[in-house]
């Protein structure tokens, strides 16, 4: 036997190169280890999604509650720390000893993979969660994670921080023994979300519009306190999905005013504990037709969102097209030698949301995106089915007027089939590319570019300063045409539409048809929209993403279309130029130009940090400044504040006491002396306590007769404050006192080499004077159009990929929605949209062209 196949003697182990794979290889991750290794396999990738999908998570046990009965209301907080909290008024995680695991249960909920209520002890029956990993994996990809659980007259807490008990369960209150429910608040781990930990208002509000259509009765609270994003929603919706279809659609032009109703349950085997048992399935299907030429569809189990789809969504496709043709053959609409209609024909300009409630959902992964019970596509099949049947025999004229649109959804079809073919064929024929596009030699599509550039004169500029090899020019003449009010074969008629589809080389539309869109010919793996920052150019860029998003879908859901961000300033001072984006950046640009030869010194002159350090330190006084505005909105102090420290540790909760004309702001250190307070002060009802008619003239007789008001503050700063602080410190400046008590300044800051230096009475005035340095003598320049800028100068800020900003444009079912609706009101047919939206955000501009 050769050397190469000898077995290797026990204990040994085999070596390729210098890898070694033996029992030492082998590990075993312990309790949440695997969640944070892999992330992916729970949250899907740790980006922007995989952060709200934390969020839903948690939030998916609270709408278990209320699927259950014992839940009406839910609040979600994104606090000014960063953090957020989902409360409900649900029964509130047990929190008894677990007989089996010697840990309390809430604990065990929150840490162990695969703990839960969910496996069929009958806890729930129709629930979102199934694997028991949905909330510990929230707790394991968080910096720190907190439960609070209102059960029994008592309030239990219990902390976490990366998925490890830090403060066991404790009991830090009591509340009226009918206050029930569960409050999670987490502040998500920037080691792992590196993308951002900033959570978004309007993703949120989506969700939580979703879950209020589908669960009737429930109203969902949502506040963002961040000071730069204030802003409140509730939800609540009585007649559930048919108010979500009617929504999807205002700003549609309707074929009929009333949507179509479709509901029916179903008895279907589910496996128990190893044994098939007989239970009820419940679909909801609603639907309503509109004059636009493409269909939007959403599914949903347990009101769980499924993305893509599933067994719900082929059994209401395969049902609407047989309902629809087996009508329109049997009452002679369609003639017999007439071709069948397709699901495409049947489904143009429908608005529909399928809902069903059943018992051991199976989903494609823990993300839920896609429903695999089988027995489902024959249950929705058959309702919608069986109720078209009888909803077109009872509404005739309504069943004429589908089919009608079918019919010209099918022509219409045919017609852009052909124009495709024309447009096809004149490239195949020696019209090749179009002769305005400046191609570049690199035959790589994932090492090419296509920039589509608004005019002639930008066009000249990006032709002379691009970069030959790889970077493509396409100047676009005039405006090209709005496909949201246009048929694609109306479209394809356009000549800058025509240059855009030979340039990118991939066809266009969806199907299988000759000449549609194939994301294998694109022969640009960045395709660059660049525009002028004026309203002329913000008009082009959203016509062009119209044409995109409407047509080049899959080019948009690949991550192939791209925005351009030219310099909105260019700031000069001296000999130093920079080109800044937007205000953001120019207030940092400020803020380096006056660190420029300043120096931070104590009372007797000496340095108190290096040059190279102040920017730090006004970094984080510029951070340390945003919390303190948010606490000073609440009607804080942060000097206050600072004097209400207990061994350092700043105070979690403040309450404002009003009486008559006078107020008292209160600080405390933690719940526990805030609920002592609470107990101690019932008038002030800080928890809602429900007072009698007794305890009401009791408190009334004590004072002048009146109630005391007051108001209670969970600060959410207090954590952040705390670790700028002590950034501070670690720079090497004094935090305490923060402010100069007596005449004596606390610092001085001298410009150059100046004898005379300004006082500096307060940390943040460190920040305040060295801004006004840098306001002198800056020369800042607004660009309005890409034509200002010469070709160096548009290669350089827009173009170089070393030192360009370019946007990439997502389009999925994060945000497919809010396209929809925003391609809706600014380019669709109906004004009054329109005008109410540009009514509604007409204060909100910041650069406005006059």
């Amino acid at each position: 036997m050769s050397d190469e196949f000898q077995q290797p003697e026990e204990g040994d182990t085999k070596v390729s190169g210098e890898q070694q794979y033996g029992a030492e290889q082998i590990d075993k991750l312990e309790g949440l280890e695997a969640v944070r290794k892999r992330p992916g396999m729970y949250i899907g990738d740790p980006d922007v999604r995989g952060l709200h999908h934390c969020v839903f998570e948690v939030l998916d046990n609270s709408i278990d509650e209320h699927l259950a009965g014992y839940c009406d209301r839910i609040r979600i907080s994104i606090h000014v720390d960063g953090s957020i909290s989902i409360v409900d008024d649900g029964r509130g995680i047990p929190v008894d000893v677990h007989p089996k695991f010697g840990i309390p249960a809430v604990e065990l909920v929150l840490t162990s993979l695969h703990a839960g209520g969910k496996f069929g002890q009958g806890a729930y029956k129709y629930s979102g969660g199934l694997h028991g990993v949905g909330a510990k994996c929230v707790n394991a990809l968080s910096d720190w994670f907190k439960a609070e659980v209102r059960r029994e007259g008592k309030v239990h807490a219990i902390m976490f921080e990366r998925g490890k008990t830090v403060k066991p369960l404790e009991v830090i209150g009591e509340v009226p023994p009918n206050q029930t429910g569960t409050t999670v608040t987490f502040f998500p781990d920037a080691t792992i979300f590196t993308d951002t930990i900033e959570f978004e208002f309007e993703r949120l509000a989506k969700r939580l519009r979703e879950l209020a259509f589908l669960n009737p009765g429930l109203t969902i609270d949502l506040e963002d306190e961040r000071p730069e994003s204030q802003q409140k929603a509730s939800f609540f919706y009585a007649k559930g999905i048919e108010e979500f279809v009617r929504q999807l659609g205002e700003n549609k032009t309707l074929v009929h005013a009333e949507p179509v109703i479709l509901k029916g349950k179903r008895k279907v085997e589910v496996e128990y504990d190893g044994k098939l048992m007989e239970d009820d399935v419940f679909a909801d299907v609603v639907f309503q037709y509109n004059d636009s030429y493409n269909d939007h569809i959403l599914c949903f189990a347990n009101s769980i969102p499924n993305a893509d789809g599933g067994t719900h969504l082929t059994g209401f496709r395969t049902a609407l097209t047989r309902a629809i043709n087996q009508y329109a053959k049997a009452n002679k609409i369609l003639k017999d030698k007439d071709p069948a209609l397709s699901g495409d024909d049947v489904r143009e300009g429908i608005i529909c949301v399928i809902s069903v409630k059943m018992p051991n959902p199976r989903f494609s992964s823990q993300t839920k995106d896609k429903l695999v019970n089988v027995e489902i596509e024959g249950v929705v099949s058959s309702i919608v089915y069986e109720g078209l049947q009888t909803y077109f025999e009872e509404n005739p004229n309504l069943a004429k007027i589908i089919i009608d649109r079918a019919v010209n959804a099918a022509r219409a079809r045919e017609a852009a089939r052909k124009a495709r073919e024309t447009v096809r064929k004149s490239v195949m024929s020696g019209g090749g590319l179009p002769g305005k596009l400046a191609d570049c030699s690199e035959r790589d599509p994932a090492k090419s570019e296509l920039f589509i550039v608004e005019g002639d004169s930008a066009g000249g500029s990006a032709k002379s300063g691009r970069n030959r090899q790889t970077q493509a020019i396409l100047p676009l003449r005039g405006k090209v045409i709005n496909v949201e009010k246009a048929r694609l074969h109306k479209a394809l008629q356009n000549k800058e539409i025509q240059a855009m589809i030979t340039a990118i080389g991939a066809g266009i539309g969806e199907g299988e048809q000759e000449g549609a869109f194939n994301l294998g010919k694109v022969r640009y793996h960045k395709v660059v929209i660049m525009t002028d920052a004026d309203v002329d150019g913000a008009h082009i860029r959203t016509l062009l993403l119209t044409f995109f998003c409407r047509h080049m879908k899959e080019l948009v859901r690949s991550g192939y279309l791209y925005i351009a961000q030219p310099p909105l300033y260019k700031v000069t001072r001296k000999k130093r130029e920079e080109y800044v984006a937007d205000d953001a950046a120019l207030q940092k640009i400020l803020i380096s130009l006056g660190c420029d030869d300043v120096f931070l010194r104590d009372r007797k002159g000496g340095e108190v940090v290096s040059p190279d350090m102040l920017k730090s330190v006004l970094d984080t006084l510029a951070q340390l400044t945003r919390y303190t505005r948010s606490l000073e909105g609440h009607g804080g102090s942060f000097r206050h504040m600072l004097e209400a420290r207990v061994d350092g540790k700043l105070p979690e909760f403040m309450v404002r006491v009003r009486e008559g004309n006078d107020e008292q702001v209160l600080y405390f250190s933690t719940e526990r002396e805030l609920l002592a307070y609470a107990g101690e002060n019932r008038d002030l009802r800080l928890f809602d306590e429900e007072l009698t008619e007794e305890e009401l003239e009791a408190f009334k007789s004590q004072s002048t007769g009146v109630l005391r008001r007051a108001t209670k503050y969970e600060l959410h700063e207090a954590v952040p404050i705390s670790k700028l602080l002590a950034r501070l410190s670690e720079f090497g400046l004094e935090t305490e006192p923060f402010f100069a008590t007596g005449d004596e300044p606390l610092y001085e800051l001298a410009e150059g080499g100046e004898d005379d230096a300004l006082p500096v009475r307060s940390l943040f005035e460190i920040l305040e004077r060295v801004m006004e340095i840098g306001r002198r003598g800056v020369r800042i320049q607004r660009f309005k159009g890409l034509g200002e800028m010469n070709a160096k100068e548009l290669y350089s800020t827009t173009m170089d990929p070393s030192k360009r900003q370019l946007l990439r444009v997502r389009l999925d079912e994060e945000n497919e929605f809010e396209a929809e609706r925003m391609f809706d009101v600014l380019m669709g047919d109906i004004v009054e949209p329109r005008k109410r939206f540009i009514e509604d955000n007409a204060l909100n501009v910041q650069n406005l062209d006059v």
